[in-house]
């Protein structure tokens, strides 16, 4: 694929999942790759070479990141440029350029004059490409971090932008469907037939949970498990009955599927009231149809049925081979940058609209 192809880039702090097209704009494959951006940009210098492995040297690469958020950094903005930089020189025959939201796609030389609107712009893609569908509410759950998007009208129309006004107006949770500690989505669980407080380690995570009830897709998991062991159903269960104080005995296995089906639901709830949180702005009818993007989507489903809602996947109105159809939704920002850095992708007739209080315009067909 060297020459005329072009790779759309998602650079998350755990992973860097990635979508290839070729010149004419067609979608041709996707995968992840772990990226453990805490532990060293040398970590996103080796996924990306293995992206090049795959792939081939592409003649331009479009980004977007949610890492500059790595503890690795001193701040955001040092994030975004270091990022930059860095994949300046992993790709140094590229034409590289960087998603900054609402600015659109911008050369990585000038991060730094829009570090604010480059970081944890990722969202902002998936909405412009989901948005082409029709109105709803897009759902995007991963592995670390679930976003809620009200569309309307062709754009995405949100109460806040960066990180710390999603957190507020309900539309970042920071609940995901294989990193997050099962600590973060209960206190206490109900337990041999009473209320057992959770131990505040981790020694378990919401992978060991979706494992156990059977929703986790194959390959969701790419990080070493809490405990350093193997993934299997058996280790998943040891971990996740750790958390209540107990061990994996011959009747253990039952206990620790029922465990898991509590948990599955607590951080569904969870979501659900985030979504009503942004519902309660009245911004659509009721009972809108959900959207579900991302590899713990299987909730997003969950939640359509249980509501009455309709429900559609990110990519039904994309131009995508059914091969590559489910991956594509579970890497909808690597395949949204992309799409937006092609001629005639769904941002082509985007324009500035008013803005809201905090002065980042909405875009609207």
């Amino acid at each position: 694929m060297d020459g005329g192809a072009l790779i759309g880039l998602d650079i998350g702090g755990a992973h860097l999942k990635a979508a290839l097209f070729d010149g004419a704009g067609t979608l041709r494959d996707l995968d992840q790759w772990p990226c453990p951006l805490w532990q060293g940009l040398d970590r996103l210098e080796q996924a990306v070479a293995a992206v090049l492995v795959r792939w081939g040297h592409p003649q331009r690469v479009a980004a977007t990141m949610t890492g500059e958020l790595a503890d690795l950094f001193d701040d955001r903005a040092d994030g975004v440029r270091r990022i930059a930089t860095t994949m300046r020189s992993a790709l140094p025959a590229a034409t590289l350029t960087v998603f900054a939201g609402p600015r659109g796609l911008v050369p990585a030389a000038a991060v730094s004059d829009c570090a604010e609107a480059v970081a944890s712009a990722n969202w902002y893609a998936t909405a412009l490409v989901a948005a082409a569908g029709g109105d709803g509410v897009l759902l995007d759950v991963g592995s670390t971090t679930t976003d809620i998007v009200p569309l309307v009208g062709g754009g995405p129309l949100h109460a806040g932008y960066s990180d710390a006004e999603r957190l507020d107006s309900g539309e970042l949770v920071y609940t995901g469907v294989v990193r997050t500690p099962v600590m973060a989505v209960a206190r206490a669980v109900p337990y041999g037939g009473r209320r057992r407080a959770l131990m505040a380690e981790l020694f378990a995570t919401m992978a060991d949970a979706h494992r156990l009830t059977g929703a986790l897709p194959d390959g969701a998991d790419q990080h070493p498990a809490a405990d350093g062991r193997d993934n299997g159903i058996t280790a998943s269960a040891r971990r996740l009955l750790r958390m209540v104080g107990d061990d994996l005995g011959p009747d253990g296995l039952p206990k620790a599927r029922r465990l898991a089906d509590h948990l599955a639901e607590r951080q569904l709830r969870r979501i659900e009231d985030a979504l009503d949180q942004v519902l309660s702005r009245g911004l659509m009818a009721d009972a809108p149809p959900l959207v579900g993007a991302g590899v713990g989507r299987f909730l997003v489903r969950r939640l359509a049925e249980r509501r009455g809602s309709a429900y559609r996947d990110f990519e039904a109105h994309l131009p995508v081979a059914p091969a590559l159809r489910e991956r594509t939704g579970w890497f909808a920002p690597a395949v949204s940058v992309g799409w937006l850095a092609f001629d005639g992708a769904p941002h082509k007739h985007l324009c500035p609209v008013a803005a809201p209080a905090d002065g980042v315009p909405y875009l609207r067909d």
